[in-house]
C-alpha cells in the first residue's frame, strides 16, 4: 500500500463505482476531471464482456465522461490474450453480439463443429440453446479448455443485481461437473495488460472497485492498493465479514474525491 497522493495510476471499476446502467454514480465524473487535471492516468477496468470497446466509450461518454479506446480494458481482451498464448483459434462462445465481434477481430474462429476450447461469458442474449451447446461440448469432451471471462456472480442494474457470468459458470458446473479457467479480475491477466499501456509496476497502481471478490482481490493477489466504494455490490456487513480488507473504504468516488483533495 501507498499513500493515496502517491499512486502513480488508478485502475477503475465500471459497474457499481463509476455508473450503474446509464447513470453515472456520486463523484465519477469529478473524480475523473480530477485526474484528468492532475495529469494521472486512469484506465477503465471492468470485468463486463458484453460490450465491444467501441460500445463502451458510446456508453461511458453519453454519461458524461470523455473517454480514449485506448484507456479501456477488459475481460474480454484478457481473454483473447489467454487464447492467443494458448494457441487457440477456433472457439465455441457463449457471449454477446460485441463480445462474439471483439474475438472476431482479434483473427479468432467460432464454431460449435470440433472447437479448440469452450468459451463463456456474460450474455445478456443467452439462449436455452447456447448453455445446450456448450454443456453438451464439455460432457462428451472431458478434456476439452473451458473458459470464462469472469467470475462475476451478478451484474448491477437500474433494476437489481442480474445473473452474470459466475452464474453461468455455477448453472454448467451442476450439468456437467467442470470448472473453467477464469481469466478476468481476480486474476492476473488484466494488470499485466494495465502495466504494460502504463509502463508502469503493480505497485504504482491503484485499483478502485466494488467488489471485494473480484477487484480488491485481484489488488491483494497482484500487489495494488486497494481501494473499496460501497457504491455497488459489497455492503458495510459484506466488508465486516471479509477474509480480506482493502487499504481504503469509502462511500463512494465523491468521498475518495474529498479525500485526495485535503
Amino acid at each position: 500500500m501507498i499513500p493515496l497522493k502517491k499512486i502513480k495510476a488508478f485502475l477503475l471499476d465500471l459497474d457499481g463505482t463509476t455508473y450503474i446502467s446509464d447513470q453515472a454514480l456520486p463523484g465519477a465524473i469529478e473524480f475523473l476531471s480530477y485526474a484528468n487535471t492532475n495529469n494521472i492516468p486512469v484506465l477503465f477496468f471492468s470485468n463486463n464482456p458484453s460490450k465491444g470497446i467501441p460500445e463502451y466509450v458510446q456508453h461511458i461518454s453519453k454519461i458524461g465522461i470523455p473517454v480514449a479506446p485506448e484507456q479501456i480494458i477488459t475481460s474480454t481482451q484478457a481473454t483473447i490474450d489467454y487464447l492467443h498464448s494458448e494457441n487457440i483459434n477456433y472457439v465455441y462462445a457463449v457471449g454477446t453480439p460485441g463480445f462474439v465481434g471483439e474475438l472476431e477481430k482479434a483473427g479468432l474462429h467460432l464454431t460449435d463443429k470440433d472447437p479448440q476450447a469452450v468459451v463463456i461469458s456474460f450474455d445478456l442474449t443467452l439462449t436455452y440453446d447456447k448453455i445446450k451447446t456448450a454443456a453438451l461440448l464439455l460432457h462428451h469432451n472431458p478434456t476439452l479448455p473451458y473458459i470464462a471471462t469472469n467470475p462475476d456472480l451478478v451484474c448491477p442494474t437500474d433494476e437489481g443485481p442480474v445473473p452474470d457470468c459466475g452464474a453461468l459458470i455455477a448453472l454448467l458446473k451442476s450439468a456437467t461437473g467442470r470448472s473453467p479457467v477464469i481469466i478476468g479480475k481476480p486474476h492476473g491477466g488484466m494488470v499485466r495488460l494495465a502495466c504494460h499501456r502504463l509502463g508502469l509496476e503493480p505497485t504504482d497502481l491503484a485499483v478502485i472497485g466494488d467488489r471485494l471478490y473480484t477487484d480488491i482481490l485481484m489488488g491483494k493477489d497482484h500487489g495494488l492498493t486497494t481501494i473499496l466504494v460501497l457504491s455497488g455490490e459489497t455492503t458495510a456487513l459484506d466488508l465486516e465479514q471479509a477474509d480480506w480488507k482493502p487499504d481504503f473504504v469509502f462511500d463512494n468516488l465523491a468521498e475518495l474525491l474529498n479525500k485526495l483533495q485535503q
